[in-house]
């Protein structure tokens, strides 16, 4: 292995086509580049890697020559090309996606590689700027820095927004260029296929080592074992919250190794499952457990212009973990909109579940206030304390379980980088008490540590995720199954993440039988429970009066099993219970199990029995 601070002793990068060296940027008193430097030759493949706000996006802001540094030199080639993709591109000014494009072509440039990199990126480069979505401007903006062909590409976040089929496309065109790459990105799966050098930027300095991204988090274990040694031999300490902050993701990881063990056993699990009759931190505030089912879809049919759900079958119960991926434009936000009540459906019919509790994350991130400080966001102006669930903590303590630094409490809102904006975001919706999280594309601009701690706080919540993301490596790390735009508003749930699904794609394995030629389910997804009873389907029987009796009776007798199996747990959540009294914890123990299995029965029952009468009614 080769560990460089420098980088300019590599023979193989002479002449290099772009040199940074001793580069320092000064924010206030304090140091963002302490002597950061960096060096890319011709078909050079580099991950630029460090936490939020470590200066990542300045350093290549400095490389592109968009930004004079305090101190140090940067060297060009002459006549090397460089081309910059920017976080947040700027496409004000130009009449369409195409002229956007050509503006940043040279005289010598192939004039219609602008309007096949748009073709290919599913654009037509008539579009207006102005009324572009996100996705759409990183896509001309691609299309932009990709055209002429340049020598050296600096791109910083170029998966954001995009769809997985755009990532996919994305991975394959840099992979078969010949230019120098320096790419920063949360997406671990474009790192391990692209990258062969990897630069960690820490504490305002450079490492750099020549091996892929999938050697990362061995080799910065290394490094941070040996200071950590180094410190001990100095004889001097390590502050706790650093220690943690720089440290703790080490153990996480490789606590990791039991998690993955879990999600294989929760997918095999959900695999096997027939209908419903068979529970420094990053933590959700998590509110009574809902009840059993959650959401049932029943041939739901959504359409705008054109469908965007057709025949969608789907059970979801408490616990699970669904992520939910397709093309944008697919329709995943209406469908999220639609499972949770906000938009009614053209056709069919949607369940949702008893004592939901839900906490909602979009991808616009518009509820921060950019003039509002750090803690001020937290605690909504009102002093220093946060309001987290049922208890009541002081900001800096809850700032830190999310990598905040405490002298950052008063930093404003607007001067954060993307992914702190993200972390802090996280941190407002995770106090708030919830069964159920709804996270619309949570991981765009988090760093490595953040997607670590979500990721654990998802494995352990109790409660049910829907989870719309376009990261394969996060969705193969969280969720139980995944539900799968097939176009024309078809759906298709598979069991298992990201991976599995492309793997029973790839084998023709049948996701599930089809009730209709439409959205399939999986064995827990796919037809309503059948009746008690005779044989026959529910709207073929007859309702009695029975059935009557017990729809106005269910709602009562729901209610009082959940009130007593909250009365249960508050009794067991005592935590010297079973060290006082074995009996009655034991006594407990089994009245709360009985008292759940009688919930989920009544819910079942009184499921099926309102399906029947609209199925009469109808």
């Amino acid at each position: 292995m080769r560990d460089r601070a420098a980088i300019g002793d590599n023979p193989a990068m002479a002449p290099p086509l772009l040199m940074l060296q001793d580069i320092r940027i000064n924010l206030g008193s304090t140091a963002l580049l302490d002597g950061a430097e960096l060096g890319v030759g011709a078909g050079d493949r580099i991950c630029l890697i460090g936490r939020n706000g470590s200066g990542k996006s300045t350093l290549l802001k400095i490389a592109a020559g968009l930004m004079q540094p305090d101190g140090g030199t940067r060297f060009i080639q002459p006549g090397a090309t460089i081309r910059y993709l920017p976080q947040e591109p700027d496409l004000s000014g130009f009449p369409t996606t195409l002229a956007y494009v050509e503006a940043g072509m040279g005289p010598g440039d192939d004039p219609y590689r602008a309007i096949s990199l748009l073709t290919s990126l599913g654009l037509t480069g008539e579009e207006t700027p102005a009324h572009l979505s996100g996705g759409e401007g990183r896509r001309a903006a691609l299309a932009r820095v990709l055209a002429p062909a340049p020598d050296l590409l600096l791109l910083d976040e170029p998966t954001n927004h995009l769809d997985l089929p755009a990532i996919e496309w994305l991975e394959t065109e840099l992979g078969r260029l010949r230019a120098g790459l320096v790419l920063i990105s949360h997406d671990r799966r474009l790192l391990t296929t692209l990258s062969r050098s990897l630069i960690w930027l820490d504490r305002g300095t450079t490492r750099r080592v020549d091996r892929g991204f999938g050697g990362y988090e061995d080799w910065r274990e290394e490094i941070l074992a040996q200071e950590e040694a180094e410190h001990h031999k100095l004889g001097r300490q390590i502050a706790r919250e650093e220690d943690w902050m720089r440290y703790g993701v080490t153990a996480r990881r490789k606590r990791n190794v039991r998690r993955v063990g879990e999600l294989a056993a929760l997918r095999q699990r959900h695999r096997e499952r027939d209908a419903v009759a068979t529970g420094t931190r990053m933590a959700a505030s998590e509110a009574e457990g809902s009840g059993k089912l959650v959401f049932v879809a029943e041939g739901v049919g959504k359409s705008y212009d054109r469908p965007v759900v057709r025949d969608l079958d789907l059970r979801v119960l408490r616990g699970d973990r669904l992520g939910i991926v397709g093309p944008n434009g697919a329709g995943k936000t209406t469908l999220l909109r639609l499972l949770t009540g906000q938009v009614p459906p053209d056709s069919g019919t949607i369940r949702i579940g008893t004592n939901l509790e839900m906490v909602t994350l979009d991808q616009q991130r518009a509820a921060l206030d950019p003039a509002r400080t750090l803690a001020e966001t937290l605690t909504d102006g009102h002093g220093d304390m946060v309001q987290v669930g049922a208890e009541r903590r002081h900001v800096i303590g809850y700032m830190k379980d999310f990598m905040f630094k405490p002298e950052q409490a008063r930093t404003p809102v607007g001067t954060l980088s993307g992914g702190e904006r993200g972390r802090l975001l996280l941190a407002c919706a995770l106090a708030r008490p919830s069964n159920l999280l709804v996270l619309d594309e949570p991981t765009n601009d988090l760093d490595f540590e953040t997607l670590d701690l979500l990721q654990e706080m998802l494995t352990d919540y109790a409660g049910t995720v829907l989870l719309v993301s376009h990261d394969r490596d996060f969705l193969d790390r969280v969720v139980t199954s995944t539900l799968a735009a097939e176009g024309d508003g078809r759906w298709t749930e598979y069991a298992g993440g990201y991976s599995d699904m492309m793997v029973q794609r790839q084998s023709d394995l049948p996701a599930r039988p089809a009730a209709s030629g439409g959205t399939s389910a999986t064995p827990s997804a796919r037809a309503a429970p059948a009746p008690r009873g005779e044989g026959g389907s529910v709207s073929a029987r007859k309702i009695t009066f029975k059935d009557r009796h017990a729809l106005e009776k269910l709602p009562g007798e729901i209610a009082a099993l959940q009130a007593e199996a909250a009365r249960l747990r508050a009794v067991l959540a005592n935590p010297d219970l079973y060290a006082k009294d074995p009996q009655r914890f034991a006594t407990t123990s089994a009245a709360l199990a009985a008292a759940e299995a009688g919930l989920t029965e009544a819910e079942e029952r009184w499921l099926e029995l309102e399906m029947q009468r609209e199925d009469l009614a109808g």
